[in-house]
């Protein structure tokens, strides 16, 4: 039996992004995780927001896939106030990334966090939680055994399966 880990990511990916996707799914795969997420293993009966809580409080960890969806050319920070300040090459993940982790964290459930180049703010802010943040690795990255991603899921998988063994039901 696979223990269900919450996997937080748009549903719609360009090709690129979507290869990055699959590479996170398959090293859940193969160490024995099965990713849950709405729209992809899960259908929500009540409110989305609802239903993200229902199923992650049945899962033992979580992964956010900080993945951009919007992207300016130039934005503006804070505006009209003291710390205003013009933003070039402005990318924003889904809002559900910030929801679905927060709900993650609430939780108590262990939580592995990538993002692509660009993305910032909110979970994926440097010193916003005691949570390291990845890069969003990718195919030619993974492929190269220095990389360090197996490690990475190596050890966040042992404190999933650490939860999982020792959850109260």
């Amino acid at each position: 039996m696979k223990i269900p880990v919450f996997v937080s990511c748009p549903t719609a990916l360009s090709e690129s992004q979507d290869q990055c996707r699959d590479l996170i799914i398959r090293e859940l795969d193969l160490f024995g995780l099965e990713p849950r997420a709405l729209g992809r293993s899960d259908y929500p009966v009540d409110t989305p927001l609802r239903e993200v809580l229902v199923v992650a409080r049945h899962c033992s960890g979580g992964v956010i896939l900080g993945f951009s969806q919007v992207f300016a050319e130039r934005a503006v920070s804070k505006p009209g106030t003291s710390d205003e300040r013009t933003l070039s090459g402005f990318h924003v993940p889904t809002p559900w990334n910030h929801l679905e982790s927060g709900i993650l964290y609430a939780l108590g459930l262990p939580v592995l966090i990538f993002r692509e180049p660009g993305v910032t703010g909110g979970i994926f802010e440097l010193g916003t939680s005691e949570i390291f943040i990845h890069p969003m690795p990718t195919p030619a990255v993974a492929a190269n055994a220095a990389s360090g991603l197996r490690d990475v899921f190596l050890k966040w998988q042992g404190r999933v399966r650490e939860r999982y063994y020792h959850q109260t039901w």
